[in-house]
């Protein structure tokens, strides 16, 4: 019986996808690599301004939004794991001082039940936002986060019996 672990999503087979690995034995977390070749838009040229603009002009927070979209990056892979645990997403320390990228999330979670979901298998991609002053060019094979298995707990008081409808995204809480 599978406890946990990684398997490359259908669409990607044939891609060389590499499964995630930890880089030392005490590493906590696995190491992800990009499933394609991404540039990562900066937000100084051709989103920061609009956005500027359009505070200023008192646009509707949708509007603005739209010009700093993050950039979802595919990494051809999917995750299973326990019911009571779920996948943390990290970003590489060396992100966000060398090459100036955050997760726009902060940290993803990926929960058991998003592996095999009907809309997209449950793959996982990671979700940045470039503060630096130049586009930044991400390489297939490179790596670009970590991901690290939790347990998680309940309260007392939980009653949640909702089924994953869809993939990411898809838990309808807004």
């Amino acid at each position: 019986m599978k406890k946990r672990g990684f398997e490359v999503v259908s669409a990607y087979e044939k891609e060389g996808i590499q499964l995630p690995v930890r880089a030392t034995k005490h590493a906590a977390g696995y190491d992800f690599e990009a499933a394609a070749d991404m540039v990562i838009p900066s937000i100084w040229r051709g989103g920061l301004l609009p956005v500027l603009k359009g505070l200023v002009q008192k646009e509707e927070a949708a509007t603005i939004a739209k010009a700093i979209k993050p950039s979802l990056v595919p990494t051809g892979i999917k995750a299973y794991m326990g019911a009571d645990e779920f996948l943390q997403l990290c970003n590489r320390s060396s992100n966000p001082l060398k090459r100036f990228l955050v997760l726009t999330n902060g940290v993803g979670v990926i929960d058991s039940d998003y592996y095999n979901n009907p809309d997209n298998e449950g793959h996982i991609y990671f979700q940045f936002t470039n503060f630096g002053p130049l586009d930044v060019k991400i390489k297939k094979g490179e790596r670009i986060g970590q991901g690290i298995f939790l347990p998680f707990l309940k309260a007392d008081q939980d009653v949640s019996n909702k089924e994953r409808t869809g993939g990411f995204g898809s838990s309808g809480q807004g």
